[in-house]
């Protein structure tokens, strides 16, 4: 089982504050690393692409509130990326999904997998449902760009996406109701950080281990 800690990325203060203040007993590798990246894909892309060049860590979880784009979701709700795709196409897949899904449903939230798209900005109305008509279940302006310098610096490296929903098709943001949604998330979002620490043990109990010496006796000359 790897000794290095998890990296938690997230955009908001908000977020950071619901994070901090959740139930990291029992983290493998010491305490987490907890960082702001910021809002948007450059900054975010920027400061991970550092982390991971100069840091050791065991596994990379992305976490933070998030915009669901489909109908029937509800705030408080919490949707797991099987795969991040950005406005240019390109696909990261995050095959340890369903691992993260089940630890968010053993800690008693409601939990949805599925694809994930990081815009460049602010997403509503007629484009919610047209990147729902492409596969999308959330919308975020960080993770693709996390994932992409993640794949130039640690390709290796565990990674898991997850957005609490925030707001809906049915309730965006500029709509009443915001407020309690909002708290609802922040709640929810602390509840899962046991959840990313069960995570991080199975993905790194299930890490392929570093190729050992041989231990055959060696011929003499």
């Amino acid at each position: 089982m790897t000794g290095e800690p998890l990296l938690v990325l997230c955009a908001l203060g908000p977020e950071a504050w619901a994070l901090r203040g959740g139930d990291w007993a029992g983290a493998i590798g010491g305490s987490p690393v907890l960082v702001r990246t910021g809002i948007g894909r450059g900054r975010a892309g920027q400061v991970v692409r550092t982390l991971l060049s100069t840091g050791d860590y065991g596994a990379l979880v992305v976490a933070g509130f998030g915009a669901s784009v489909a109908p029937g979701t509800a705030p408080g709700e919490v949707i797991v990326a099987d795969a991040v795709r950005d406005s240019e196409g390109g696909r990261f897949a995050l095959d340890s999904a369903p691992t993260l899904a089940k630890a968010l449903q053993a800690c008693g939230l409601t939990t949805h997998t599925g694809l994930h798209h990081t815009a460049d900005h602010v997403v509503r109305g007629s484009q919610r449902r047209a990147l729902h008509a492409r596969g999308a279940l959330a919308v975020d302006m960080e993770a693709a760009a996390v994932l992409a310098a993640r794949a130039e610096t640690r390709p290796e490296l565990p990674a898991a996406v997850l957005r609490v929903v925030v707001d809906t098709p049915e309730r965006e943001l500029i709509r009443p109701g915001t407020l309690p949604a909002g708290v609802g998330a922040w709640r929810a979002l602390r509840a899962a950080v046991p959840a990313l620490t069960e995570w991080h043990r199975l993905v790194a109990t299930a890490a392929p281990r570093p190729p050992q010496p041989s231990t055959l006796p060696q011929e003499a000359s």
